[in-house]
Formats: structure tokens, C-alpha cells, sequence
């Protein structure tokens, strides 16, 4: 009586487990293509720097399957914030493009006490690690540059004016500023118009600032400005410490300084959709005091200041299903080949 009841459960058992090995199949394939597609070209090294008086964590990315170098040198300086060494990921499609133009690269944690820090700490941070770099036998010492982005444009034009022969011999700057009360009047009114603002909002956010800004000119305390009106509830004691030791900043003597140390190839990148930075101001400036004919130009429609691609950058199940499954097309087209076609033009 009980073979029909038997039979019947076979054509059950049988799709059971072909629906279970499709499952596992393709939970195969999506491992492989996630791993296939953050497998990088690159020797990673990690090393420990001494730094500004520390020993700083980092990794040095050397070209794969080119022997022991001597290799040029990228050294990365991070933009505002806590950062690793690999920007948890984000900054290998760049190790990748400049090792198959032949360079190596070299990134450090940010130290713990980051916010501690000014533009010449971080500038005095980026001398040592290139000093430490020219010590290395699979670096060539006469062939580092720098990549920076962000708030690296307080830094970089400071290292290159600030090093010691043979210098630096390439910028790669990324969404940087020039003046840093300029460019945070600039993100305020490109978040307020993003936002949909109307004249009275805007206005009344201006006025704050302006409020802001006295504070910092006159030291004024933490407990002082949250006192005042419109302080920002989620603004730490740590970041106020931080924006009054460096709310001043502005690359202008330091680009100066940085033409009076020689003709330095620059390439200023920027996206067109940044509400961070004005790219075109940063381009005006560098056009007027930078050496003529030292500085290339690249600005990217669709790309945010992070240098994502916008629809990518603003959705984040996009962003994530990106960064996992084709991290190298977080970017706009063009952005990694264009560094790299940079790289392999420089003089040798």
C-alpha cells in the first residue's frame, strides 16, 4: 500500500535537489566572478614606516611578473577622514593602472589621531614615507611622485616645494581645493541648491556659517560654539580641535613655492558632478601658478568628488553590487587609462 506513496515523493526528491545544486552552482559562480574580479596584478608588501614620529602601517603595491624593479614610485595622500592603507579596497584598480604603466605604490593608515593633525603634520607624514621609500632597492629614488586627493591639495604643493633633491617628479591631484573657507562656502551653497533650497534657506545657512567662521577666528572654545546658534549637534570636540588648526589653509604660496622648485608634471583631476570642491576654480588657480605647460587637465561628466560615477555614487545597493561584483567600474570610463597613459608619458 505503500509503493504509490513512494513513487510520488521521487519526482519531489528529484527537483529538490536540482533546485539545491542550481542554488550551489550558482553560488559558485558569483564566488568566482567576486574573486576573479578583485584579483589584482599586483605584489602587495605590508610594511611599517616611520613616519612624523610614528610607525605607520601601510602597503607597497609593486607590478606583478616584472621582476625586482627598480620601479618609479606613486605615494598616496588620503582626502579628510579615517583611512586605511587600501581605503578599504577602493584604492587597488588605481595600484593596478599605474603598475602596468610600470609603478609601484605606497599607502599608509592614517594615524589614529588623524584629527590631532595639521596640513604641515600631514605634509612632514608624506616627506618621511618618501624618504623611507628611497631607502628601498626595488625603488627608484629619482622617480616618486605623489597621488593625492581631496584635502591632499593642502599637502601636496607643500611636499613638493619641501623636497629634497631630486624632488618630486610628478602630481596626480584629485577633487583637491585651494582656499579652505572657499571651498566649504562651496559645499554648503551645492548641497543647499542640491537640496532644493530656497533663498530664505540658504541665507539663513550663510548666516550661520558666517557665525561659524568668527568663532574660529577668535579661538573660540567647543563649549563656545555649541552654544551658539546653529552648532552642529554631531560636530565632535576632536573636529572642532581639527577645523581651527587648519581653517586657514590655502595652496596658493605652496603652488607658488612648488613652480620656484622646477617644472613638475601635474595632472588635476576632477568630476563634474562634485559638491565638494569647485574643480574650476582649482583649475584657474593651477593654470596661473603653476609652471606653463606642466599642468594636464581631466574633468569627468557624471562623476562625483570621489571620482565615482554619479548613479553609481547616489544608489547604494548600486554602489555595493559594484564594488563587489565589478569594483573597477565604480569609476567613469576613462578615469584609471588616463592616470595610467599619464604615467607611461613622463620622462624617463
Amino acid at each position: 500500500m505503500t509503493e504509490p506513496h513512494r513513487k510520488a515523493r521521487r519526482p519531489l526528491r528529484t527537483a529538490l535537489l536540482l533546485a539545491l545544486a542550481t542554488v550551489v552552482l550558482s553560488a559558485a559562480a558569483l564566488t568566482g566572478v567576486v574573486l576573479w574580479q578583485h584579483a589584482y596584478d599586483l605584489h602587495e608588501e605590508r610594511v611599517t614606516v616611520p613616519a612624523a614620529g610614528r610607525a605607520l602601517p601601510g602597503v607597497l603595491a609593486t607590478p606583478a611578473g616584472k621582476g625586482p624593479g627598480p620601479f618609479p614610485l606613486v605615494v598616496f595622500v588620503h582626502g579628510d577622514g579615517e583611512t586605511d592603507a587600501t581605503h578599504d579596497g577602493f584604492y587597488r584598480p588605481y595600484w593596478e593602472a599605474f603598475a602596468r604603466a610600470g609603478y609601484a605604490s605606497l599607502s599608509l593608515d592614517k594615524p589614529a589621531d588623524w584629527l590631532a593633525q595639521s596640513m604641515d603634520d600631514r605634509a612632514r607624514e608624506t616627506t618621511d614615507a618618501i624618504a623611507w621609500a628611497r631607502t628601498r632597492p626595488g625603488i627608484d629614488a629619482d622617480r616618486i611622485g605623489l597621488w593625492g586627493a581631496s584635502q591632499a591639495g593642502w599637502v601636496l604643493p607643500k611636499v613638493v616645494a619641501q623636497a629634497p633633491a631630486p624632488g618630486i617628479r610628478f602630481v596626480i591631484a584629485v577633487g583637491t581645493a585651494v582656499n579652505w573657507q572657499r571651498q566649504g562656502e562651496y559645499h554648503l551653497r551645492a548641497g543647499l541648491r542640491a537640496a532644493g533650497a530656497d533663498a530664505d534657506r540658504t541665507a539663513a545657512a550663510l548666516r550661520t556659517r558666517e557665525s561659524t567662521l568668527a568663532l574660529l577666528r577668535r579661538g573660540a572654545s567647543y563649549e563656545e560654539y555649541r552654544a551658539s546658534p546653529g552648532a552642529d549637534p554631531e560636530l565632535t570636540a576632536e573636529r572642532w580641535s581639527f577645523i581651527s588648526r587648519n581653517h586657514t589653509a590655502d595652496a596658493t604660496g605652496d603652488l607658488r613655492a612648488m613652480r620656484a622648485a622646477g617644472a613638475v608634471p601635474v595632472l588635476l583631476i576632477s568630476g563634474a558632478d562634485d559638491l565638494n570642491v569647485d574643480g574650476a576654480e582649482t583649475e584657474a588657480v593651477y593654470r596661473a601658478l603653476l609652471t606653463p605647460g606642466t599642468l594636464t587637465v581631466r574633468r569627468y561628466p557624471a562623476a562625483t568628488h570621489a571620482l565615482l560615477r554619479t548613479p553609481v555614487e547616489r544608489s547604494p545597493w548600486r554602489l555595493t553590487l559594484t564594488a563587489v561584483f565589478a569594483p573597477r567600474a565604480v569609476f567613469p570610463p576613462g578615469l584609471l587609462a588616463d592616470q595610467r597613459d599619464f604615467l607611461e608619458g613622463l620622462p624617463r
